[in-house]
C-alpha cells in the first residue's frame, strides 16, 4: 500500500505519498463515511459537520495509541483484541438493526429535528473508537513516513497524524454536505427511502461480519 521509498532516511515536511495514501485510506467506504453520510441524509448538513467532527475524534484514541506504541499490546494480546472487536460487533449490528426499526442514524424526516451534538459527536466517537484494526493500522503506517534516522521521531508523527486528522475531516464534511445536499429528494420518494435505509442496515451489518472475522 505504501511505497518503498516513503521511509526516508530523515524525516521531511508531509509527503505527497503520504496524502495519496490517506486520502485513499479516508475515501474508502467504511463504518465512518456511512455514519456521517447517514447523518446528512437524516438530519442535514449541521448533523453531517457534527458526524464527521465525532468521527475524527473518534480517530484520536487510536493515533495515541500507535504514537505511544500501546496499539502493540493488541497486536500482541489476544483477549485485548477480541474484546475491543467483540464490543466493536455488538455496536456495528446494533446500528443495523436500528436503522431497519427506522428509529437509528437513518431516521428521515420532512422536518429536522435537531438531535444533540453531544449525542451526534459519541455516537460518531463510538463508531471508530471501537475498532482495534484502527490501532493496529496506525502502528504500522505511521511509522513508514518517519525517518529511520530521526533522533527525535515523535514530533513528526504528530504532525502527520493532525494532517490525516485534518483530511478526515474535510473529506467527511464532503461525504456529509453531499448527502444533505441530496436529502430533499430522498424523503419525497419513500421508495428510495426504504432502499437507502435497508442499504444502510446491510452494509453496518456487513462491516460489524467483516471486523468479526478480523485477525491480529
Amino acid at each position: 500500500m505504501v511505497a518503498p521509498h516513503a521511509r526516508a532516511a530523515y524525516s521531511e515536511p508531509v509527503s505527497i505519498e503520504f496524502l495519496l495514501t490517506s486520502l485513499i485510506v479516508i475515501v474508502s467506504p467504511g463504518t465512518g463515511v456511512l455514519f456521517t453520510l447517514a447523518a446528512g441524509l437524516s438530519r442535514g448538513w449541521r448533523a453531517s459537520i457534527v458526524a464527521a467532527f465525532g468521527c475524527t475524534l473518534g480517530i484520536v484514541p487510536h493515533i495515541a495509541a500507535a504514537v505511544m506504541g500501546i496499539a502493540a499490546l493488541f497486536h500482541a494480546s489476544a483477549l485485548a483484541f477480541q474484546t475491543l472487536k467483540v464490543l466493536g460487533v455488538a455496536y456495528l449490528l446494533f446500528m443495523a438493526w436500528s436503522t431497519l426499526q427506522e428509529k437509528g442514524v437513518l431516521r428521515v424526516e420532512e422536518k429536522i429535528r435537531q438531535r444533540s451534538a453531544m449525542h451526534v459527536i459519541v455516537s460518531a466517537i463510538l463508531v471508530n473508537l471501537l475498532n482495534p484494526k484502527l490501532s493496529i493500522f496506525f502502528l504500522a503506517f505511521l511509522p513508514q513516513f518517519v525517518g529511520v534516522a530521526d533522533p527525535n521521531p515523535l514530533p513528526h508523527m504528530l504532525e502527520l497524524s493532525a494532517v490525516f486528522m485534518l483530511l478526515t475531516f474535510v473529506v467527511f464534511v464532503g461525504y456529509g454536505c453531499f448527502a444533505a445536499a441530496i436529502r430533499s429528494h430522498v424523503i419525497s420518494r419513500p421508495a428510495v427511502l426504504t432502499w437507502l435505509r435497508r442499504s444502510f442496515a446491510g452494509a453496518f451489518a456487513a462491516l460489524g461480519a467483516k471486523l468479526a472475522l478480523a485477525e491480529r
